[in-house]
């Protein structure tokens, strides 16, 4: 990477003690996505993020791509935390959970409904004596109903909620988005559920629990779907890259091998449209001249834009549309984000130095606040290690306690191998 592609500013804080969030303390049980990336959005905005990972490693240390054996999704979805390993399915290991759990503001975790009562970590057992306590929950189907004990990967509540079903092409099985979407969704909402208890906290004292459900998250993204069915009967299907009920907006094929997104369905954005491809009477057809004749008609419309499309590049149809004022763009890669302007200036790329990858660039902080911006600091590193640094300054354990956990296999510390994210990777792999 070049340096001019090098992006670093505010983006960049070196002792994340900037955002608003600063000061509140989070213990982070989760693992893959869902949790991981409820803390990581608590972690950028100040809070302290403590994530204990299991021996052996998160999940998430072996998915997507590997480089000189060190994760890259690791990289980013554990960036500002504190990476401490305590094995959970020892009774020792439970016991520092708790304790840790005891002293936090907010605890994030994703396991199957159920499994934290099991080990004595449920809310009841640790809000007894932290009763301002925050417990995020992330499930597949939520922590009651009579599918709460199903395991709950994100792409199977992705296809509950309904909104695998309309993505994709109507001739063809729907697709996925080559990303943990309803993961993501779910974490967001952890998150934004986990702000609001905090809230609520100031006023009363009192904690309580976040109950985010993979398939509720993406099944909010339903909206527009649910009176239609219920005062009409449509059932919503996939329709390829158009938005229902809102035409033109779709994708259109370049003279150049590419694709342009062209959102113009308000009348007068229409209008303008219209008039920079070449065809004004367009506006003033009664096939096209309303919202609901352009719906009506969409085959048509798109028809008439796709035979101009066609005979430009995606360049040029972006710098005609653009200078009118009409939505239009072509489809991005990751190397057309690395090359774009707009993302350098708004710093939603961060590079930073990374112990075992050098430099790591990762996505920049989401939403942007004015005053007490959010900020990456440091990237995800290896299991282990904060290990050592949470159990003294937390637990105010000894050197000798920390070594006798060791020795135990209680924890696992940075020091007890030259690569442990290397040696989870094996594990994962075998």
């Amino acid at each position: 990477m070049t340096g001019a592609q090098r992006f670093e500013g505010h983006a960049t804080c070196p002792d994340g003690d900037r955002g608003p969030l600063r000061g509140l303390r989070v213990v982070e049980l989760g693992s893959t996505v869902a949790g991981p990336f409820c803390a990581r959005l608590l972690a950028d905005f100040g809070a302290s993020v403590v994530k204990l990972e299991q021996p052996g490693g998160d999940a998430v240390r072996s998915m997507g791509t590997q480089c000189d054996g060190h994760s890259l999704y690791g990289a980013s979805i554990f960036r500002n935390k504190q990476l401490a390993c305590i094995d959970l399915r020892q009774e020792r290991g439970r016991e520092l959970a708790r304790r840790l759990c005891e002293k936090a503001d907010i605890v994030v975790e994703n396991f199957r409904p159920g499994t934290l009562e099991r080990w004595g970590l449920g809310y009841e057992a640790l809000s007894a004596s932290n009763p301002g306590l925050i417990l995020v929950r992330i499930s597949g189907f939520g922590q009651d109903g009579p599918y709460s004990s199903r395991g709950g990967y994100g792409v199977v509540g992705e296809a509950v909620s309904g909104l695998r079903g309309i993505n994709g092409d109507p001739d063809r099985p729907p697709p996925r988005a080559a990303t943990s979407l309803a993961d993501y969704i779910a974490g967001l909402y952890a998150a934004f559920g986990a702000v609001m208890a905090v809230v609520e906290r100031q006023r009363t004292g009192r904690g309580q629990v976040v109950d985010s459900a993979l398939y509720e998250g993406s099944f909010s993204f339903m909206e527009p779907h649910v009176p239609a069915y219920q005062k009409l009967g449509v059932v919503a299907r996939r329709a390829g890259p158009r938005l229902p009920g809102n035409t033109p907006n779709s994708i259109y094929a370049t003279r150049d091998g590419g694709y342009v997104v062209i959102a113009a369905a308000s009348d007068s954005v229409f209008r303008r449209l219209c008039e920079a491809i070449g065809k004004p009477a367009l506006a003033d057809d009664p096939r096209f001249a309303t919202g609901l004749a352009r719906n009506r008609h969409a085959d048509a419309c798109d028809a008439e834009i796709a035979d101009w499309s066609g005979g430009r590049t995606m360049a040029e149809i972006e710098e005609i549309l653009g200078a009118v004022g009409v939505p239009a763009s072509r489809i991005y890669s990751v190397e057309d984000i690395f090359r774009d302007p707009h993302y350098a200036a708004r710093e939603m790329l961060v590079s930073l130095p990374d112990p075992c990858l050098g430099e790591v660039t990762l996505t920049g902080v989401v939403p942007k606040l004015s005053d007490t911006p959010g900020g990456v600091w440091r990237s995800g590193r290896a299991i282990g290690t904060d290990t050592r640094e949470v159990l003294a300054d937390d637990l105010g354990l000894s050197a000798d306690e920390i070594s006798a956990l060791q020795r135990e296999g209680v924890v696992v510390l940075a020091d007890d191998g030259p690569s442990a994210e290397a040696s989870s990777q094996r594990e994962a792999s075998a």
